[in-house]
């Protein structure tokens, strides 16, 4: 490869990534027939909007309806509402329009037809809480939830039993109209019950395990949401509940077609790629080591692949907050990363969120390369200290290696490269 191309290279595998799950070429294959009643397309989530303009260009018949996305991530259609509501942190605006799309399919008949778009990122934007609990306690919730270092499943967990609308509830409140949903995957192993905690899909888990990873993790909640949160109230709809018999679910995009995206992008640039999983977890700082040590062995011992090739992964880490820096998981796990090569030559990293927001940043992540390290000293910026304060984004925003998408209007997930090439 010619040395200087492999940020050129590893931006256009995340580019791959990121098409490979757009809506307007992922959705209209997935779209239902038209019913003998009426369509109601409801929805949420950071690509819900763009699901929605897909199915308005492609579906052949009447419809309307409420989606909501997080804000910035609107896009205009003739016959659906879109509205933007706040992400992580939930807002009145995404209150108010969970109540509404209750509202909307309520009274609906057997020959009708509820098509539900849901991405990542719903969680947060239809927070609408069981009484007992208000909307302020949903936030506190929240961001206790994201500084906590629980995964992403455990947190929908708890929020799937503190909702008036998540954990199947509208899916029930859908019925007896029929339910097709078309899901954009972000969580590890595309769980359904995980994509913005499952409105439309039966829950298997329980309150107790909600109170279980609260206790777990040493979540201190106010006395009123622990009150709601150990009542039968706080139940959601278990598997067989007849409410959902006949649901239909589909994928449309999951981290694992991106992955494969980006590998052939790789491939036709003559490296080999190889996708070591789409659902890695754990602490972002651990798994950035983790992959520098496998980048250091088969950067000097050809094992387990031989270089020059790409290692590719996907899923979502967690950051456990313990300073005060700016930061996310892609960024984390990439310094951690970069501490851990200690400027090994020919290793080069990009790691980013497909949405375009790593953490509460408006960057999707960043890149590495070997003298990223000697860059930072020479500002008189010290790597661990900027791991320590989870500031990632202010470590790769002050180098000039941030990587800025903008809004992507889909969500599939963290995508991670790391290109070891000894050839140079």
């Amino acid at each position: 490869m010619v040395k200087g191309r492999e940020r050129e290279l590893l931006s256009a595998m995340f580019d791959a990534a990121i098409a490979a799950a757009q809506p307007d070429k992922c959705v209209p294959p997935h779209l239902p027939a038209p019913p003998r009643g009426r369509l109601i397309v409801i929805g949420a989530g950071k690509a819900s909007a763009a699901m929605a303009r897909a199915v308005e260009r492609h579906y052949p018949g009447p419809l309307e309806g409420l989606v909501v996305t997080r804000y910035g991530y609107g896009v205009p259609c003739e016959h659906i509402e879109i509205v933007e509501a706040a992400h992580p942190v939930p807002d009145a605006a995404g209150e108010q329009a969970a109540a509404r799309m209750l509202e909307l399919v309520r009274g609906l008949r057997a020959d009708d037809t509820v098509l539900c778009l849901i991405s990542g990122g719903g969680s947060s934007l239809l927070p609408l809480p069981l009484p007992g609990i208000t909307l302020e306690d949903k936030q506190l919730v929240n961001r206790a939830l994201l500084a906590s270092g629980a995964s992403i499943a455990e947190m929908n967990c708890v929020r799937r039993h503190l909702s008036g609308i998540k954990g199947g509830r509208l899916a029930a409140a859908c019925h007896p109209a029929h339910v097709v949903t078309l899901l954009i995957s972000d969580v590890p192993g595309d769980d359904s019950c995980d994509i913005a905690s499952g409105p439309t899909v039966a829950d298997p888990s329980t309150r107790a395990d909600a109170i279980d990873i609260v206790r777990r993790y040493g979540i201190a909640l106010p006395p009123n949401v622990m009150k709601v949160l150990d009542s039968a109230a706080a139940e959601s709809v278990k598997p067989g509940d007849p409410r959902l018999a006949g649901h239909e679910l589909r994928f449309v995009a999951t981290p694992q077609m991106a992955l494969e995206a980006a590998a052939r992008v790789a491939e036709e640039a003559g490296l080999a790629a190889y996708i070591l999983g789409d659902s890695l977890e754990g602490e972002a700082r651990e798994a950035g080591k983790l992959m520098a040590g496998m980048a250091l062995q088969v950067a000097r011992h050809a094992q387990p692949f031989a270089a020059p090739c790409v290692l590719l992964s996907g899923g979502e880490t967690t950051v456990t907050v313990r300073g005060d820096g700016r930061g996310g998981r892609n960024v984390e796990f990439l310094l951690a990363a970069a501490i851990a090569l200690r400027g090994e030559s020919g290793v080069h990293g990009l790691a980013g969120d497909t949405d375009g927001v790593d953490g509460q940043e408006e960057i999707a992540g960043a890149y590495f390369s070997p003298d990223t390290l000697e860059r930072a000293f020479d500002r008189g910026i010290r790597p661990l200290q900027s791991l320590d304060r989870n500031d990632g984004h202010g470590f790769f925003q002050a180098l000039g290696d941030s990587v800025v998408t903008g809004p992507t209007l889909t969500n599939v997930n963290d995508f991670r490269a790391i290109l070891v090439d000894t050839r140079s």
